[in-house]
């Protein structure tokens, strides 16, 4: 089924629509490469991706130099473009940097008060609405609890307080995104989750910050494992036909 990207009736003519368009473009091609519709190795053109979309070369081109730079594609020298096989080196190091940032945000938090450090307990209160409830009020919906998961990670660092450390997460997070989403394709996971974001809570709640901090590390040393594992998988289902036939 072609992908095609809306646009306004009125034709583009000046910088902004042209980088809105880029945009989408963008948001497009990284989804087809997390949902493993562009495989690394794949080989394409500028013409083609623009046909597909139904959008000029210029946001595409725009779209493309900004994947480049993150590492997700390559351009062939006057033969396209190529997907990049993904960096599970710089991948791994981002979960580290990940890692520090948020145990040193979870002990924060069980320090409310030391040295005069506010907690946003309002951010908390919703996580504990989320997480914190009986098994038949759980979430199947993997896309759901992807975002909440998300949210959880990031609502833990903002609400310890520091600006600096919550804008250095958010980033580390918008560039792992595309392979974390996977932790949540089968219910095991999201059971797993849940019990652990619980578990993570109360003891943040109780100003446990060693334990909190051992958890969450835990917690994201599995996910970590866990998302490397599926995407090899996928990977390998996407070559042999597999997954893109389904």
């Amino acid at each position: 089924m072609q992908t095609t990207i809306r646009r306004p009736s009125a034709p583009a003519t000046d910088a902004t629509t042209f980088r809105s368009r880029a945009d989408e473009v963008y948001d497009q091609l990284k989804q087809d490469v997390a949902e493993f519709k562009l495989v690394p190795g794949d080989r394409f053109t500028e013409n083609e991706i623009s046909e597909r979309l139904g959008v000029s070369r210029t946001p595409v081109r725009q779209a493309l130099f900004r994947l480049q730079q993150e590492g997700f594609v390559e351009v062939l020298f006057r033969s396209g473009w190529r997907v990049l096989p993904f960096d599970f080196e710089q991948f791994e190091q981002l979960y580290d940097l990940r890692m520090v940032l948020e145990t040193t945000a979870v002990h924060r938090l069980c320090e409310e008060g030391l040295h005069g450090r506010r907690v946003d307990r309002a951010l908390l209160d919703e996580l504990v609405s989320i997480w914190l409830v009986p098994v038949a009020a759980r979430s199947a919906d993997t896309v759901q609890v992807a975002q909440w998961d998300e949210a959880f990670h990031c609502s833990l660092v903002a609400a310890a307080g520091n600006a600096e450390m919550t804008r250095v997460h958010r980033d580390v997070t918008d560039r792992i995104r595309i392979i974390r989403r996977l932790d949540f394709t089968k219910q095991p996971r999201i059971d797993a989750t849940y019990d652990e974001h619980g578990k993570i809570l109360k003891a943040v709640r109780a100003k446990r910050g060693d334990q909190a901090a051992m958890l969450l590390r835990a917690h994201i040393e599995t996910s970590q494992a866990e998302v490397r594992k599926i995407t090899l998988h996928q990977v390998h289902l996407a070559r042999q036909g597999d997954y893109r036939s389904r």
